[in-house]
């Protein structure tokens, strides 16, 4: 979220027309979706409505934020998307890459960002960063599961940035936010 913010202000800057979202969300009907999902309450979720979930929510994005904004000319920012799917759900809830990939495929249209950046850390470091940053707040339903299902999700998205690496970027997260920006950045202006 913080680097879409740098890098979406930069290209303001630069007098680029760009829209930033996030998934889930991004949409009326993608927040109210994003809030069912990440809620701790709900508890007996089962992993099949969450692949759907996401993918919904995913879909109307589309339809309603990233589509239109393409269709117009303008550089779209969205914080996550269908490899996170296929790292959380595919892979950490071990419903199966393929699964998740068919429904995502149907949810897209096959649409594929033409760069993504994964930001890597180790599992123990970006929990340890959820745990102090929610000090207020309680950790939603996602951040409370176990290390073995974050190893799970790392490897997998690992194992993306490996196969694709024409359009993945690894950032090594466990840098400064300016250092990360300027990587990023350097990567962006190839593209512009």
């Amino acid at each position: 979220s913080t680097q879409i913010e740098r890098i979406g202000r930069r290209l303001h800057n630069l007098s680029q027309q760009v829209v930033t979202t996030r998934e889930p969300g991004g949409t009326g009907i993608g927040d109210v979706l994003r809030a069912l999902l990440l809620d701790p309450m709900h508890t007996n979720l089962s992993v099949e409505t969450e692949v759907l979930m996401y993918a919904a929510s995913r879909a109307q994005l589309l339809r309603e934020v990233i589509r239109p904004a393409l269709a117009d000319g303008k550089l779209v920012l969205c914080d996550r998307y269908v490899d996170a799917s296929l790292a959380y759900q595919g892979a950490g809830l071990q419903v199966g890459v393929d699964r998740v990939a068919a429904v995502n495929s149907f949810a897209t249209g096959n649409l594929q960002p033409d760069l993504t950046f994964l930001f890597d850390l180790p599992v123990e470091v970006g929990l340890g960063r959820v745990q102090s940053g929610r000090i207020e707040t309680a950790m939603d339903r996602i951040e409370r599961r176990g290390e073995a299902y974050f190893n799970r999700v790392r490897s997998e998205f690992l194992h993306i940035a490996n196969m694709h690496p024409e359009r993945v970027v690894v950032i090594d997260a466990t840098r400064s936010p300016d250092d990360m920006e300027q990587e990023i950045w350097a990567h962006i202006e190839k593209h512009l």
